[in-house]
């Protein structure tokens, strides 16, 4: 089992990156001419407006306490298609906002961490007495935490982002077959978090992480 400080570090900033997340869908539905979430009050960084219990609150625990590298979701944005100028191009766009406000933070993240070990090169990973240390750990968090959630809602099945991505990609002809599984999408995600396939994928992505921080 993590420690706690580790488990409690990685919720807050999992709360963190899901809000942004959202925020971003929101903020990017609003410039391409959908107000909707904007009324909403779903463009903001308070998590409370995004929270969902089981992607926001009780996946993120039993992943971290599992040992698991965590992430989750939060409630979808809604998005009103009649409302965009262009539905196919608007729709990529939007898709592809959230995953992209993550990797924004965790790149700036990653800047922090390489200047914080320049400038104390003896710095120790999980030293929670030491502030230069622990600020290290919860920047690394940003880094781990913000890549794994762009990079598990970038996979192309309904609901997630990867879907709405692929369909700005794709012909109306093989758009409107592959919009045949959305109604299955979020038992095939369900199906592939139990075998434990996207714990491996994730697990992969934060060894690569690791290589590059450590």
């Amino acid at each position: 089992m993590a420690a706690i400080p580790s488990i409690i570090i990685s919720l807050f900033v999992v709360l963190f990156a899901i809000t942004i997340h959202e925020a971003a869908h929101g903020l990017a539905a609003y410039k391409m001419g959908d107000p909707t979430a904007y009324s909403m009050g779903r463009v903001t960084l308070n998590p409370i407006a995004h929270i969902d219990p089981f992607g926001t609150i009780v996946l993120p625990v039993l992943m971290v306490i599992m040992g698991a590298p965590p992430f989750g979701w939060a409630k979808p944005v809604p998005v009103n298609p009649y409302n965009l100028k262009n539905p196919r191009r608007d729709n990529l766009i939007i898709s592809a906002a959230g995953p992209l406000s993550n990797l924004t933070v965790a790149l700036l993240a990653f800047i922090l961490i390489q200047i914080l070990k320049a400038a104390n090169p003896n710095m120790l990973y999980g030293d929670y007495t030491s502030l230069l240390s622990g600020l290290f750990m919860i920047l690394y968090y940003f880094v781990l935490i913000n890549v794994i959630l762009a990079v598990f809602n970038m996979i192309p099945i309904p609901p997630l982002d990867g879907s709405g991505v692929l369909m700005g990609f794709l012909t109306p002809e093989a758009a409107q077959k592959y919009e045949r599984i959305q109604p299955y999408g979020f038992f095939i995600v369900l199906l592939l978090l139990m075998t434990g396939i996207i714990s491996r994928i994730l697990g992969f992505i934060m060894g690569i992480i690791n290589i590059f921080i450590f």
